[in-house]
């Protein structure tokens, strides 16, 4: 579509599709539910609406109300001071050199937390837990049977097993549960809100050192805010004294 294209003039000021273009970009990613012809008309009436307010606002001389004046002032120097911090921290850069300084400096405090990998087998009551359990340990059937043929959680089609995951990405009872437990151990039932469940730890990995490829782009995170922050207070104690503070 012609980007010059007027689609509606409003009191002789011209819509086209760019106006359109510009305004579903400015949604972001949930913008792209309105490129289409029905959402492209509900942002088409969006922008004639708003030509209209501010027809009227030009009609009834808003611009040189009072309140406009303060509330524009207001966001005036708020764009202000915030375009000015931005001026302040602009040349912060953060180099690949720096980053990996910094993570050999700290090489021996970085590290991946300790995980584990488990099974469960999640059922309404503790008495049909037990039941569970007990076929299991009289080997009647295995744990990952049981768990595709009784567990009311997805992973049931896994036989139960949920992946590897670290301390706190499950709820408190099952995560303790989790980390105590020895690798082959079975235990159960567990009370949860979801229900209660028969556990089984597959395997359990020690925290152990980060490569720095694996950690890099938060290193730099980092190290870039940390140095726009002393850019910061920097700045202002030059304001400082250029601009005196005085506190009543």
């Amino acid at each position: 579509m012609d980007q010059l294209q007027i689609l509606a003039k409003v009191n002789g000021q011209p819509i086209t599709s760019a106006d359109l273009d510009a305004f579903i970009i400015s949604m972001g990613p949930g913008g792209e539910r309105y490129n289409n012809p029905e959402g492209r008309k509900m942002v088409l009436e969006q922008l004639i609406n708003k030509k209209l307010f501010l027809a009227d606002a030009a009609k009834n001389l808003y611009e040189y109300d009072p309140k406009f004046k303060a509330e524009f002032q207001r966001m005036k120097e708020e764009m202000l001071a915030n375009f000015a911090i931005a001026k302040a921290v602009e040349s912060v850069k953060v180099t690949d050199e720096e980053a990996k300084a910094f993570f050999e400096e700290n090489k021996s405090e970085l590290m991946s937390g300790e995980t584990v990998n488990a099974s469960h087998i999640l059922v309404a009551t503790e008495e049909e837990a037990n039941e569970i359990l007990a076929k299991i340990n009289a080997g009647e059937i295995s744990f990952e049977d049981a768990a595709r043929a009784h567990s009311s959680c997805p992973s049931s089609e896994q036989g139960g097993n949920l992946g590897e995951f670290g301390r706190g990405q499950m709820v408190p009872e099952f995560d303790s549960a989790c980390f105590e437990m020895a690798v082959g151990e079975i235990r159960g039932p567990v009370k949860t809100q979801f229900g209660f469940h028969l556990i089984k730890l597959n395997a359990k990995n020690e925290a152990k050192p980060i490569e720095f490829s694996e950690i890099a782009d938060q290193i730099k995170q980092k190290l870039m805010s940390d140095k726009q922050q002393a850019a910061y207070r920097s700045k202002i104690n030059q304001l400082k004294i250029l601009f005196p503070v005085d506190i009543l």
